[in-house]
């Protein structure tokens, strides 16, 4: 079911972020005082009464981008306009009409698209008289609204709803996979993406830090949806410059959290860093599915093999060893299907139940095994009595054991590593949890 599209276009710093935000009910889009934050088209679903629509936001349209990406900026908006059904015309109430608005109404007007005017700032009943002027902008009378107070946000939500009274109800598709891009800066992740969805959706730039907010792109692969996350590109916390490059770090923390599977772009061409250590360790101690995807390939491999690579990965990034590798030229497409199809069958691994005397039954084989890294306490040595699993995604496993203590992290690892070999989740995380077995 195609939703209807509805963008927020407007100058830079009139609020289009802040409404975003108050409309969806939470912090999507980067709100800063700073003019140009948000660059990439930012969306997120709003519902009610069984009707839905995409809310878009989008850069500020004429702003001077500090990175020289305005042109980029710019490119955004104008495939925000083609692909709404509805346009927010943001203006601000306090500065009332710049040439810059009237450029904008001019574009509108141009694509004769169905628009709402909205007037932000507008924060108490003495501000709405001097939102009359916008009505000179050719879209009638503007609504008045506050976005950092909420003021008029239910009454704009009924006037969008109203616009969209005859299509079509029902709840958008339900994705079956969300998958998040991460890794350091300019590793190619927002190439991937456009990549896999198959237009520009995110700005691709060689300027490093382009992306600053976590962008969900929805696309269909064979019929189902799947959500892409892109994410800022992560550098060392003291190179972090000002808040927006902190709260870019947050969302990327986040999109992992809230990720089936990620794809940890590493770039071919430069050696590991201390910052892939560092979110390879992110990664694995919040046990999150992966595949390690090696970009740029094109120009590395005739520098090396790709078993060489993947045996100087896994020395440098240990705690990954579950992970698959994937080789791509994310600018060619190539390979990038391959990983989608790959991230498909690493979603299942990590979902699956395991019956319960299949498990016993490898925890039988593992006890009958000669273990140098078991260790014997106090206690005595450690007993697993029986096992079950409690949870997918991680795929999370409950041991009923003599004494918990004596399960140390090198006994849990071989443990680990065992059930891997033996059960169908050779390429994910797997949470082992001990409890003491009351006889």
């Amino acid at each position: 079911m195609a939703l209807p599209v509805v963008a927020i276009i407007g100058r830079p710093n009139v609020g289009k972020s802040s409404l975003l935000n108050a409309l969806a009910g939470q912090m999507i889009s980067i709100v800063e005082p700073t003019a140009g934050v948000t660059r990439d088209r930012v969306s997120t679903l709003i519902g009610k009464d069984d009707h839905y629509f995409e809310l878009v936001d989008t850069g500020g349209y004429g702003i001077v981008d500090s990175d020289l990406l305005s042109d980029h900026i710019e490119q955004q908006i104008l495939q925000a306009i083609e692909s709404a059904d509805l346009v927010l015309f943001m203006v601000d109430n306090r500065d009332g009409v710049v040439p810059l608005d009237e450029t904008i109404a001019q574009l509108l007007r141009k694509n004769n698209l169905d628009v709402i005017g909205v007037a932000n700032k507008a924060d108490t009943a003495k501000m709405f008289p001097a939102a009359g002027e916008f009505s000179r902008l050719g879209f009638g009378e503007f609504l008045c609204i506050s976005a950092k107070n909420n003021l008029n946000k239910s009454v704009l939500l009924d006037k969008i709803f109203d616009k969209f009274s005859s299509s079509e109800r029902g709840e958008p598709a339900t994705p079956v996979m969300k998958i998040a891009m991460v890794g350091k800066r300019n590793a190619g992740k927002s190439t991937l993406v456009n990549a896999m969805v198959g237009s520009e959706r995110v700005i691709v730039s060689e300027t490093p830090g382009t992306t600053r907010d976590a962008v969900d792109v929805r696309f269909e692969k064979d019929g189902k949806t799947i959500v892409a996350i892109d994410t800022a590109g992560i550098r060392k916390k003291n190179k972090m410059s000002g808040s927006i490059e902190f709260y870019s770090y947050v969302r990327a923390t986040r999109s992992i959290h809230r990720a089936d599977v990620v794809l940890f772009l590493i770039d071919a061409t430069l050696p590991v860093s201390q910052v892939d250590k560092k979110l390879a360790r992110f990664i694995a101690e919040e046990h999150k599915s992966c595949i390690i995807v090696v970009n740029k390939w094109d120009l590395a491999k005739e520098k090396a093999a790709t078993d060489d690579y993947e045996e100087y990965l896994t020395k440098l990034l240990p705690g990954l060893k579950y992970a698959p590798l994937a080789f791509t030229t994310a600018t060619q497409a190539k390979n990038v299907q391959s990983v989608l199809d790959l991230a498909a069958e690493i979603f299942k691994q990590t979902t699956t139940w395991i019956p319960t005397p299949k498990l016993n039954k490898a925890f039988e084989t593992i006890k009958q095994e000669n273990v140098t890294a078991a260790k014997r306490g106090k206690r005595g040595w450690p007993k697993i009595y029986y096992a079950t699993q409690i949870a997918i995604n991680p795929i999370t496993l409950l041991m009923f054991v003599n004494a918990p203590e004596l399960f140390e992290e090198n006994y849990r690892r071989f443990i680990i590593n065992r059930l891997r070999s033996i059960l169908p989740v050779e390429e994910v995380p797997i949470r082992l949890l001990a409890r003491r077995h009351r006889e």
